[in-house]
């Protein structure tokens, strides 16, 4: 049995179920939207993990469960819930069953795409960054800071600027232009990341247990996922690994602890593949329905134990 924990219509789990389904795999939805009406309850002991998950009349016996496949968000973000007060018991009923996953998945048997605990590298790109340099990646050059005048020595510094977030969330890349200079005072208020930009081909590697799935973004855009805002929508295509980046990929992916990843790469002119991040829970759909690349098989494949997840 494969357990799907999030939003059905959510296209990365909306594709991995569809292949479970024609392979004849047994699918079991943990629907958050509906994380009001679940009940779920484990035990862990000499004998194992047991317990139980009930959604509306649906149970399923969590011993059963070969597979997992989490892509849930923050419930205090969801439509039912998004309006509650904090202490509401609407509130702490759905994020008791959302910890109450979260910590089963931590020691659950099952083969877990991804464990809470080995996706926390990505909630600090500096606490990851430390750990992609040891697997032979180059980083370009970086500064956080919360200090306006370091941020006007860098640029003067390497020239071309690009600004993200620190945390987890998801940012939009832009280059620190003459006209973002007046409002640089507000970086003050939270630190900031700042990097040279870099020259080369963004590559986004996606690995699947022991299969690699690499896309070539071709944009002027300093964030190709958001060029179509700039007029410069990006050209996706299969690209094919060396060997030697190829591997490093997977030992990366593996040293994180993960069975999944997104791995962004830029490949400079000069050989050198930078790393800027590794994703641990990759919205792996936009690069499939660019390429056809067979990623949810793959991932589907996994989670049935039909391939090698190291």
């Amino acid at each position: 049995m494969i357990l799907l924990c999030g939003i059905p219509s959510e296209s990365p789990l909306a594709r991995v179920q569809a292949h479970l389904d024609r392979m004849g795999v047994p699918v079991f939805w943990f629907n958050q939207r509906q994380s009001l009406h679940a009940d779920l309850a484990f035990e862990v002991d000499y004998a194992g993990v047991r317990g139980l998950l009930r959604t509306g009349a649906a149970e399923l016996r969590l011993e059963e469960v070969s597979g997992v496949y989490t892509r849930m968000m923050d419930e205090q973000l969801l439509p039912e819930l998004c309006r509650e007060p904090p202490d509401s018991p609407a509130r702490q009923r759905a994020q008791a069953t959302t910890i109450g996953l979260t910590i089963w998945m931590e020691v659950a048997p099952a083969r877990v795409v991804n464990r809470a605990s080995c996706m926390a590298s990505n909630d600090s790109k500096p606490f990851q960054a430390q750990i992609i340099r040891r697997y032979g990646f180059h980083l370009p050059e970086t500064l956080i800071t919360n200090n306006p005048d370091e941020v006007v020595a860098f640029r003067a510094r390497y020239g071309r600027v690009i600004f993200k977030s620190v945390s987890g969330l998801r940012s939009i890349v832009r280059e620190l232009r003459d006209d973002d200079l007046p409002r640089l005072a507000r970086v003050r208020a939270c630190p900031v990341q700042f990097q040279e930009r870099l020259e080369g081909l963004d590559v986004r590697v996606h690995v699947v247990g022991s299969e690699i799935f690499a896309t070539a973004a071709y944009s002027a855009s300093a964030d190709y996922r958001y060029a179509v805002q700039d007029g410069l929508a990006a050209r996706l295509a299969p690209y094919e690994l060396n060997d030697d980046l190829a591997q490093r990929c997977l030992q990366l992916t593996s040293g994180l602890g993960l069975l999944f990843s997104g791995i962004d790469l830029k490949l400079a002119p000069d050989g050198r593949a930078y790393c800027f991040e590794v994703n641990c829970c990759p919205g792996y759909s936009y690069f499939e329905a660019n390429t056809g690349q067979p990623i949810a098989l793959a991932l589907a494949r996994l989670l049935a134990g039909q391939t090698d997840g190291r």
